[in-house]
């Protein structure tokens, strides 16, 4: 799991903090922001599929 933390935070950008714990800390709120733009783009999605006629 902690190989896995490693390659997904490094997969969001530059290491950031002084500390190995403040680099967590900031992986942790870009996952956060990540998850929010992925489930923003599927609703947006939705409602343009709906609005279609496409379901």
């Amino acid at each position: 799991m902690k190989k896995f933390w490693r390659v997904w935070a490094k997969s969001l950008g530059e290491k950031v903090g002084e500390t190995d714990k403040q680099a967590d800390a900031v992986a942790v709120i870009r996952t956060f922001w990540w998850v929010v733009h992925i489930a923003t783009c599927f609703m947006i999605i939705i409602h343009n599929t709906t609005k279609l006629g496409w379901i």
